[in-house]
């Protein structure tokens, strides 16, 4: 799953273009530059870092640190530069210091080992402007095979995904998933797709779609369970609640990591006419400056969430709408707006919810029945500090 902006960085249509076949067996990930914006030869370095990392893969004595055995070197193991797929998170409009990345890549092709300490130095290694790391795994069952999930990603500031098949520090939301099921290539894309859509893509913390935006999985088989080859199996569904699961984490785990964010705020919009009025009326309220400025002031401030609902491309009547808050995941919901006009509830009331650093608002538009729950934080000062850029330190300047 790759972002849908139109200015995509090289490593993204490279590696959309390769995805399509359904198979690859490598993944390539710098940081500190983007390689967006960077023309034809921005093109050619992604393709050449594709190259590199299949070679250096092929011929790397690559070790099980568990076992210490080496992996059987033949041509079950040659990995083709088609194979690869690649991406940038980092700094937009340089080209890319293709001397120090060929290093770096044979460097990293020796250590590439099956251990919780390997999955850690990917997680460190392609963080920019995050805080920690963000990571996480499950085993669960499918038939009588213990199956595995695991997934890191980065992303704290340029975040607002919107990703689909195809399609200061500068950050971007990567996102890599491994999985040992046995699945069909074309199941595996559709859960992919399921899984993203009510996670990454159901998150802002600034409102910034991102040139470099990625969701890549890979599932290679090892588990040996009976393979996944009907959607309405339950296999099929144990593995999307699965990947459900670990996918919503890490989404979050870049909310609570955002750009100088002090609130995670849940917003959860039910009575829409359609999924797409929904997600517009909350995507709206994620992305409003004001909205979330008075949030970090600890002010619930229902008028300017109203506000935002109203120039949404939703279809909504006032008359009808209503506006809760309430503490994380629980059902006393204090409405500061009930069906059109101000609930009498106290302001003070109110502002002890969302002193919190989280809480959920709810949003009725009472005009069918779709909905949807999307997760964003608020807008403080340490987040224009930090992206400002600086007249006497040039390198915070441009990119």
């Amino acid at each position: 799953m790759f972002t849908t902006n139109q200015m995509r960085a090289a490593p993204v249509r490279v590696s959309a273009k390769r995805a399509a076949r359904n198979f690859a067996r490598a993944i390539v990930a710098n940081s500190g530059n983007a390689n967006a914006c960077t023309g034809a030869r921005g093109l050619r370095d992604a393709e050449r870092m594709c190259a590199i990392t299949a070679e250096a893969l092929s011929t790397a004595a690559i070790s099980d640190r568990r076992t210490s055995r080496p992996m059987v070197r033949d041509r079950r193991y040659k990995i083709s530069a088609e194979d690869v797929l690649v991406c940038s998170t980092g700094r937009i409009g340089i080209s890319m210091p293709m001397e120090n990345v060929k290093r770096g890549i044979k460097t990293c092709a020796r250590l590439v080992a099956s251990s919780s300490e390997s999955a850690q130095a990917t997680a460190n290694a392609i963080m920019t402007s995050d805080t920690h790391r963000k990571e996480i795994a499950v085993e669960f069952k499918i038939g009588k095979s213990v199956v595995r999930i695991g997934g890191v990603c980065k992303g704290a500031g340029m975040i607002e995904p919107k990703m689909t098949a195809t399609g200061a520090l500068h950050a971007t939301m990567l996102a890599f998933i491994t999985s040992d099921a046995a699945i069909a290539p074309p199941l595996f894309k559709r859960s992919l797709r399921i899984a993203v859509g009510q996670s990454f893509n159901c998150i802002s913390v600034d409102g910034d779609m991102s040139t470099n935006d990625a969701v890549i999985a890979l599932a290679n088989g090892a588990a040996q369970n009976a393979k996944i080859t009907s959607g309405s199996s339950e296999s099929f569904r144990d593995f999307q609640r699965a990947l459900n699961f670990v996918t919503l984490a890490l989404a979050k785990m870049i909310v609570r990591d955002g750009e100088g964010a002090t609130r995670f705020v849940t917003l959860r919009v039910n009575g829409a006419r359609s999924s797409r009025d929904a997600e517009a009326v909350a995507r709206a309220i994620a992305k409003s400056a004001l909205t979330k400025t008075s949030w970090h002031g600890g002010d619930p401030n229902w008028g300017r969430i109203l506000c935002a609902i109203g120039y949404s491309t939703a279809a909504v009547d006032e008359s009808r709408v209503s506006i809760g808050y309430s503490s994380p995941n629980q059902s006393k919901i204090v409405f500061g707006f009930r069906r059109g006009k101000p609930s009498g509830a106290s302001i003070l009331q109110l502002a002890r919810i969302v002193s919190g650093p989280e809480f959920d608002i709810h949003i009725s538009l009472d005009t069918d029945s779709a909905g949807t729950t999307f997760y964003t934080s608020d807008l403080t000062e340490d987040y224009v500090s930090f992206n400002k850029g600086d007249m006497s330190d040039p390198e915070s300047l441009g990119g």
